[in-house]
């Protein structure tokens, strides 16, 4: 399958120390996965099985297996350089694994052609850190802007009624008219959700969505998210270091450590965990 060039997908290397031999997890609290299925036995909406994916001599990722049930946000915490944004860039192409197998929404990435993956990617919304809003454009143009693109045979009324729609939804409809250079960072953060969610996605993908933000308007964006995805029924995956938006938006979470999956469990079970290194990240 021919690869894309995507040029503003904001794709950087992390920064890899050298990796010690996998952590046994026969000791911790993981949960079985050979059954990855909803109480609705329904099929997950994403399924990865042996994820690996390294820089130069570096190993990001050495076989994540994870999956994702409809409706259920996926919180994935681990400490810096654990391949926590590398593994949702690969999930749409921004970044290409070098072994394992991702399924989103029944299909398998490696059997898609450029259109076939194009068109996925619609129905799969991605929220990066800096809002990646267009800096000429009004905050109107910028929402309008994926309809022009993808929505061609939608009228003007339709479209205009579903900007506002999406305004509405973040709190910004009076920003309607203004340049992201005049918003806040949580404003465009807001704005940024609100032009990847104009296309309606069932699957959203949000890397470290509260950066940057201080507490309150942090705190804004994490009520924000759990509304959208309570109003639209979105599935997620959200890469955060913030345990406060962990622990109000994760139905389950996932802890990576030496590019595994080392531990899995609700906020609560983690949580009381035994394990020094779970701890650590609920000491806050």
């Amino acid at each position: 399958m021919e690869k894309e060039i995507i040029e503003d997908s904001n794709v950087a290397e992390e920064e890899i120390p050298s990796l010690p031999d996998p952590v046994p997890t026969a000791d911790l609290n993981v949960q079985p996965q050979e059954q990855p299925l909803s109480p609705k036995d329904e099929q997950p909406v994403i399924v990865i099985r042996g994820l690996t994916k390294s820089f130069h001599d570096h190993d990001v990722l050495r076989g994540v297996d994870l999956y994702v049930n409809k409706g259920e946000n996926l919180v994935i915490l681990g400490k810096s350089g654990t391949g926590k944004s590398v593994l949702i860039k690969c999930l749409v192409r921004l970044e290409w694994p070098d072994s394992g197998t991702i399924s989103i929404l029944g299909q398998d990435l490696d059997a898609l052609n450029y259109a076939e993956m194009n068109a996925l990617r619609l129905r799969v919304g991605f929220l990066f850190q800096n809002a990646a809003l267009y800096d000429s454009m009004t905050v109107r143009e910028n929402l309008a802007f994926p309809l022009r693109q993808h929505k061609k045979n939608m009228t003007k009324e339709k479209k205009d009624a579903l900007i506002l729609e999406m305004l509405d939804n973040v709190g910004l409809v009076d920003s309607i008219d203004q340049l992201p250079s005049k918003l806040s960072g949580g404003q465009s953060k807001r704005i940024g959700l609100a032009r990847t969610l104009i296309l309606r996605p069932e699957i959203m993908l949000y890397d470290e969505p509260t950066t940057g933000l201080d507490t309150g308007t942090g705190k804004e964006i994490i009520e924000l998210i759990s509304k959208m995805k309570k109003k639209y029924n979105i599935s997620s995956i959200t890469i955060t270091h913030d345990m406060s938006c962990a622990k109000m938006t994760a139905d389950r979470i996932i802890l990576l450590k030496d590019g595994i999956v080392y531990a899995e469990g609700s906020y609560e079970d983690l949580e009381k965990s035994g394990d020094e290194w779970i701890r650590s990240f609920f000491n806050f």
